[in-house]
């Protein structure tokens, strides 16, 4: 490890009001199982976990649906070999099965309950309301959730966490905060690979990945000014919308790891951060950044089913 990759020191942030500390820049798991790209070899998705901790990351972000299970079984099995007391891990479940009409979604308490309890198994842990007091999980968040969903969820039992793409004294978790690889560099612009769920998600695909391009090379323009690559200028960007932000990108190779941590190199002034904003407004990107089987999950089009049931969607 180089000595400059040394210096970079992880800073430390709280998440809600529940005492949850993570380091500021955590890690999404979910690629080393494949989603975007075939699945690592195990001991390879073992070695890049580790160096993410080495390098100062102690929080990893996993589900019992990617894989499905397998994900958390490979972070179960990295754990093993670091200090767990170190490691803030938080893991998400709600997706059933699927049928004809697409995803089971289930909400009810025994569901939860069997969720979690064979999570915990998975990822070889023996550490919502009930399970916390029990000590079977210490925080509880929510991902992709309506802003009415927040607010019946939080007069239960308070939220630590949210996790979306981009009140309450709810910390915030982005997930995909490079797009998926929008703003890895011009590979994903110029060939989206054949085996990647990519080719299923509109904001890659025909005129909108044209549209979606010109954006990007603005990107490429504000990371030379600030002596960085797009990729760092982007999760630069989302690192400093607050101190209680903990971004989670991913990534299947160590280089690409290094190089997001490297983001915490690149300062951005108030002008910097509204230059960027304006470069690459929100309502100019054209396609949905994920696939529209699972766009009907997004906090903009739903909300959870009602207390002890569970749906198709």
């Amino acid at each position: 490890m180089g000595e400059e990759q040394q210096r970079i020191q992880i800073p430390r942030v709280k998440l809600g009001t529940q005492g949850l500390e993570v380091s500021k820049l955590g890690f999404g798991c979910m690629g080393l199982t494949g989603v975007y790209n075939d699945p690592v070899p195990e001991e390879i998705g073992i070695s890049i976990i580790k160096h993410a901790f080495h390098r100062g990351i102690t929080f990893f972000d996993t589900s019992d649906f990617y894989g499905p299970k397998t994900n958390e079984i490979l972070i179960g099995k990295a754990l093993k070999q670091l200090p767990r007391e170190k490691v803030q891990l938080a893991t998400k479940f709600g997706i059933e099965n699927m049928d004809s009409t697409g995803f089971i979604v289930n909400g009810t308490p025994q569901y939860v309950r069997t969720c979690i309890e064979a999570s915990l198994k998975r990822l070889d842990m023996s550490e919502l309301k009930k399970l916390v007091e029990e000590g079977k999980i210490k925080y509880i968040g929510l991902s992709e959730a309506s802003p009415e969903t927040i607010k019946r969820a939080h007069a239960v039992h308070p939220i630590t966490a949210l996790q979306m793409e981009w009140e309450l004294g709810i910390g915030i978790v982005p997930y995909s905060p490079l797009g998926g690889g929008f703003f890895a560099g011009r590979g994903v612009m110029e060939t989206v690979p054949a085996n990647s769920m990519l080719t299923y998600i509109s904001r890659f695909q025909g005129e909108n990945l044209d549209k979606n391009k010109k954006l990007y090379l603005k990107t490429e323009k504000l990371a030379k000014k600030h002596g960085c690559t797009s990729a760092q200028v982007a999760l630069a960007w989302v690192l400093h919308q607050g101190d209680d932000v903990a971004p989670l990108p991913g990534t299947t190779k160590i280089k690409n790891l290094d190089s997001n941590i490297g983001s915490l190199k690149v300062k951005l002034t108030a002008e910097d951060l509204k230059e960027i904003s304006d470069a690459v407004p929100m309502n100019e990107v054209a396609g949905n950044p994920m696939p529209d089987i699972l766009s009907r999950f997004s906090w903009k089009f739903s909300n959870t089913p009602p207390k002890g049931s569970k749906v198709s969607t």
